[in-house]
């Protein structure tokens, strides 16, 4: 791990000091399956986590990923579903009788899912605050964000803070390469002309997320071309960051290349580099062999105030 400055710890990444809440949390926390939530907080006191679905040959698998994976390799029909607007009421519902007095709803990008309207709907029909996030992203980016909203609150932070957390989300990157853009195509995430392009000329581009949705940001020639420049892009975008850094690299049926990734980007940051298999319902559109890394950090001329940290 690279060594930091004592002022560069007082960036976004706070180290939030337990001791100051109450007993119990009065803020509750939801967040969607697309989120690649951190699996030490997937317990945290008041924070409900939803499964967005996933339906393989017309048959509802919610999560499962070995189904997923299985219907994939057999060339399945696999598409996915937004929770419904019910479910998130009783999420809402069950944190209102836990004695939470607001709640904050953190989902991925309306422009990718239909989930964050359904949380949205359901926040009208419970009688406390609930404040609905679209982090316009999604994976890694909101899973640390949610953890640091976990740690904060844990602190005593108020729910203004809390939504700050939230709302960095967004401007935290996500870069992934797959080595067929057709799952993508298939799934609506990509337009038909980028799925032919990357067919015909054997592009295997890498891709991000910006303003919500799917954007191809390079288009190497080879997936071991991708791999080298993920690894670039992530070592230049972390260089630019002011303050504490987290390095999230994700994967699908592909553990042992994002064990190699994570291996040559151990050196950034303060924390190993989290490895993750991508949720199910990413996985759906990516298909299998898909290589994520996500920086967690804010740019220096991006750096929030110090009321939100």
């Amino acid at each position: 791990m690279n060594e930091r400055s004592a002022g560069a710890r007082t960036g976004w990444l706070s180290r939030w000091r337990p001791g100051r809440a109450p007993a119990r949390s009065r803020i509750g926390i939801v967040v969607d399956s697309a989120s690649c939530l951190p699996e030490e907080f997937s317990h945290a006191p008041d924070l409900i986590e939803l499964t967005i679905p996933i339906i393989v040959d017309d048959e509802v698998q919610d999560g499962d990923t070995q189904a997923l994976l299985m219907g994939l390799a057999m060339g399945k029909a696999v598409r996915t579903s937004r929770p419904a607007p019910g479910q998130f009421v009783s999420a809402y519902t069950r944190l209102q009788e836990a004695g939470c007095k607001e709640i904050v709803s953190v989902h991925l990008s309306g422009a990718l899912s239909g989930t964050f309207e359904a949380a949205r709907l359901a926040a009208s029909q419970v009688t406390i605050p609930v404040h609905v996030i679209d982090t316009r992203t999604a994976a890694a980016p909101i899973g640390f964000a949610v953890a640091e909203m976990a740690r904060a609150r844990a602190a005593g932070a108020d729910v203004e803070q809390l939504l700050s957390l939230a709302r960095q989300a967004e401007k935290y990157v996500v870069y992934f390469a797959v080595p067929s853009l057709e799952t993508l195509r298939r799934g609506g995430r990509i337009s038909a002309v980028s799925g032919v392009l990357g067919t015909l000329l054997n592009v295997k581009p890498i891709l991000g997320i910006n303003d919500g949705s799917i954007v191809a940001l390079e288009k190497p020639r080879s997936f071991e071309r991708a791999q080298g420049r993920l690894v670039t892009l992530a070592r230049t975008r972390a260089a630019a960051c002011q303050g504490p850094v987290r390095i999230g690299v994700m994967h699908f049926g592909a553990a042992e290349l994002a064990q190699e990734v994570a291996a040559e980007l151990s050196d950034i940051g303060e924390e190993a580099v989290l490895v993750q298999s991508l949720p199910a319902v990413l996985a759906a559109h990516t298909g299998i062999g898909v290589l994520a890394i996500c920086v967690a950090g804010l740019p220096a001329e991006e750096e929030p105030s110090s009321e939100a940290t």
